[in-house]
């Protein structure tokens, strides 16, 4: 299994930098970052500076959009990081959130973002593509290659992520949902002759090292805020009895609103009504032991990469205990002599 951080690109973009090194320095393989251009720093421009300081770490949005940037200009700053630092960039799409609404705009439609993932990677991989009646190709693009990860939690949108995503990018630390998204993801897959085992499947949930669970759950009752917000568009859609799991909707019927203002912060306004049960089930919390016993669940169900949020106030500390215990632990372990 592979591990990843997230985090919001807030400033100074000096400090986002160093937790990236840090996380490299620490062992991590992928460096995420939300993607909302009014709320926090572009973080392309932040890529460039942290694939100039590190060596092997990936990085990428989780997620971008087609809606608030073209995709051929999307595709060519992968294509221009790639040539500059090599192939260690990843692209994490989906139809839009804090984006798109914080401008009072809307999700793009499922139509948009398949289309999107199609040019934006065949262009990103130095390839040629058909868009607005033009065949497109960048001429001084040689060897890029980009994967596009999708982010998603409807059964559309899951259909979607197995017939054209590289990867899924499940945004909920549940096991059971996971299960259940995996076995969708796959089934679409497997619907359309592609080989189900070639996507990749990534986990994305905070993480805490501690032992005090009220102050760690205040820290984390955010994520199932963020969460709601993108399962009350599924309700709204499908209703409480439809395809997606009762353990993803039932919790959201306390919830009043959402202040784009506060995303994704911990100890926000208007994430009271998650319960502790939820935060519990969404996040990883505890000491290492149980994160390694939840992380071994994912593992054994086949989640390829567990990305934890770091919006929180132990950041280098729950770095730490990853590197040198919780990791160590899930990775496949090799010995010097049978």
């Amino acid at each position: 299994m592979d591990f990843g951080v997230v985090v919001q690109t807030n400033p100074p973009a000096a400090r986002t930098v160093g937790l990236a090194k840090l996380s490299e320095q620490f062992g991590f393989d992928y460096f995420w970052t939300f993607d909302s251009h009014l709320l926090w720093q572009e973080p392309y421009v932040i890529y460039s500076q942290i694939l100039a300081e590190t060596h092997k770490i990936k990085v990428g949005p989780m997620v971008t959009n087609p809606a608030t940037r073209d995709w051929t200009v999307t595709a060519s700053v992968y294509a221009t990081l790639n040539e500059m630092y090599g192939n260690r960039t990843v692209c994490g799409i989906g139809r839009g959130d804090s984006a798109v609404r914080v401008t009072n705009g809307a999700p793009t439609t499922l139509k948009a973002l398949r289309e999107s993932i199609h040019v934006i990677r065949e262009l990103a991989s130095s390839r040629s593509v058909e868009y607005n009646g033009a065949t497109l190709q960048f001429p001084w693009s040689h060897g890029s290659e980009l994967e596009m990860w999708v982010a998603a939690y409807g059964p559309l949108a899951l259909k979607l992520t197995g017939e054209v995503g590289d990867g899924f990018i499940l945004q909920c630390g549940d096991v059971d949902i996971a299960k259940w998204m995996i076995a969708t993801v796959r089934k679409a897959a497997e619907n359309v002759g592609r080989d189900p085992d070639a996507i990749k499947f990534c986990v994305a949930a905070p993480m805490y090292i501690g032992d005090d669970w009220e102050h760690m759950r205040d820290q984390c009752r955010w994520f199932g805020g963020m969460v709601g917000n993108h399962v009350a568009d599924i309700v709204s859609k499908y209703g409480t009895d439809g395809a997606v799991p009762q353990a993803l909707t039932d919790y959201i019927k306390g919830r009043e609103g959402y202040d784009y203002n506060e995303h994704g912060r911990a100890g926000n306004t208007h994430a009271d009504f998650v319960p502790d049960d939820i935060v519990d089930r969404f996040c990883i919390l505890g000491t290492a032991e149980d994160h390694i016993a939840k992380l071994q669940q994912f593992k054994d169900i086949g989640v390829d990469q567990f990305a934890g949020y770091l919006q929180h106030d132990n950041k280098e500390e729950t770095l730490r205990v990853y590197s040198e215990t919780v990791m160590p632990a899930i990775r496949e372990h090799i010995t010097a002599k049978a």
